[in-house]
């Protein structure tokens, strides 16, 4: 299958030629045709599957179609110079977009940008911004003001800008709930349902998500008409193309010497380590700089600058090591990412999933190591239930666990035999091995961490 037979505006076709993608991935071979016979979808479908041009790609279509037949009406800034002309003192004009595109967080809403202008460069008139949190007001008033026709955002500061009379939904065709599940997740349900509710009743809606239960499925239901329901399952749902294991540790000592152990493995490209806090997040990628490593933090408390300087650091090679939250991780597409490491498990087992797709993107390879203390085993079954999948258990000579692990290794094994033994350590504990030959790029870069704003709902 190709892009041409998905029946594509001619010049979004010449964008893709001229970017390098030759064909459809299953969610985009499924949804663009029914996206642009105007269906609203419900998709279900895991990072890194292709959802963002699935969505895009059709809504691109339609307004390039849209302006080749000389349909589009003034503009605001249009009214505003006809106001002009005849006299009269123009109003403030709100911008007006034909597409809104909600994401959960900072980082997805620019990864979203970023791919419609290069889906959008043999269009003219197409203009995509992102409206979020981080970014001072007054770039965010310049971007709006040029009235763009696709507007991204996060809901917190979407809402800022309609109670303030910025943004004007009239005019909208196209409502795009990107990681629906995240948002509702992190607690946006109330301002989703707000935003909803200033769109019109006209518009096309598409949800995607990582699954469609629970609340996901009731709001989806609320908010489309007769949808089409989209399902995709495989290697993107099971990440049969990343090996997956775990290192079983007595305390965090044990952890960290282990974690330094690992990230010297010269196979390693690039690596996303996960914690559990910002402040570890900080903490870990310190105490890697100092060990030799080229580590840096991404997390909530950074303001957009500084986040955007360390994922370009990222991209550009001179961050070896990116130490991140579950949150601010959401959007990273960094194709030299070959390992993942769990510093600490997530709290849910859907997160997992997230967090391992950061690696194997777009069909490559990749490793995902769990590190995980003898007491969370039944994280490990509950992940294990979910993926439906087993994670073998590994253990590397010389930095074995002093508590035996072997029966987790053994299928059927359930972890535990009545005692809860704790992880052992004491705050502040977390040093490193002494460490050996620095690597040829392990220079000290340090992520910029700058104060701002936290990981909240308005953001």
């Amino acid at each position: 299958m190709t892009f041409e037979s998905l029946g594509l505006h001619p010049q979004i076709i010449k964008a893709l030629t001229d970017a390098g993608y030759t064909e459809p991935t299953p969610v985009q071979a499924q949804a663009v045709p029914a996206a642009i016979a105007g269906r609203d979808l419900l998709v279900s479908s895991q990072t890194g599957s292709g959802k963002t041009a699935a969505f895009m790609l059709p809504s691109l279509h339609k307004f390039a179609s849209a302006a080749a037949e000389g349909s589009a009406g003034k503009t605001p800034n249009q009214q505003a110079q006809a106001a002009r002309a005849r006299g009269e003192r123009p109003r403030f004009a709100p911008a007006q977009p034909k597409m809104l595109v909600l994401t959960p967080t900072r980082e997805l809403a620019l990864q979203v940008t970023t791919a419609t202008d290069k889906y959008s460069t043999q269009m003219r008139r197409v203009k995509a911004v992102s409206i979020l949190g981080g970014m001072p007001y007054p770039k965010q008033m310049q971007l709006l003001a040029r009235n763009p026709e696709i507007l991204v955002a996060t809901p917190g500061r979407l809402i800022d800008h309609m109670e303030s009379g910025k943004i004007d939904f009239s005019q909208l065709e196209i409502l795009v709930l990107d990681e629906a599940d995240r948002m509702l997740d992190m607690g946006f349900i109330e301002d989703i349902e707000l935003i909803v509710s200033r769109t019109p009743e006209t518009r096309q809606t598409m949800l995607f998500s990582a699954t469609l239960d629970g609340m996901v499925g009731n709001i989806a239901r609320r908010i489309t008409k007769d949808p089409q329901l989209i399902q995709i399952s495989g290697s993107s749902t099971r990440h049969e193309n990343i090996q997956q294991r775990v290192h079983f540790v007595d305390d965090l000592l044990h952890k960290n010497r282990l974690l330094d152990h690992l990230l010297r493995d010269v196979a390693i490209d690039q690596a996303v380590v996960f914690t559990a806090t910002k402040r570890d997040a900080d903490t870990i990628a310190d105490r890697l700089n100092i060990a030799g490593f080229a580590a840096a933090a991404l997390h909530g408390d950074m303001h957009q600058g500084a986040r955007n300087r360390t994922l370009n650091a990222m991209r550009n090679g001179q961050v070896r090591v990116l130490v991140a939250t579950d949150v601010a991780a959401r959007g990273i597409d960094v194709p030299g990412i070959t390992h993942v490491f769990n510093f600490d498990l997530p709290k849910f087992a859907e997160d997992y999933v997230h967090r391992i797709g950061r690696t194997g993107r777009a069909g490559r390879k990749g490793i995902a190591v769990s590190l995980v203390n003898h007491a969370e085993g039944v994280h490990v079954k509950r992940i294990e239930r979910f993926t439906k999948q087993s994670i073998p258990v590994d253990v590397i000579e010389g930095y074995e666990p002093r508590k035996s692990a072997a029966p987790r290794a053994r299928p059927g094994w359930k972890p535990g035999d009545g005692r809860k033994q704790g992880s052992g350590g004491k705050p502040g504990q977390r040093t490193f091995a002494k460490p050996g030959a620095p690597r040829k790029d392990g220079g000290g870069y340090r992520g910029n961490r700058e104060g701002g704003r936290s990981d909240g709902r308005r953001g």
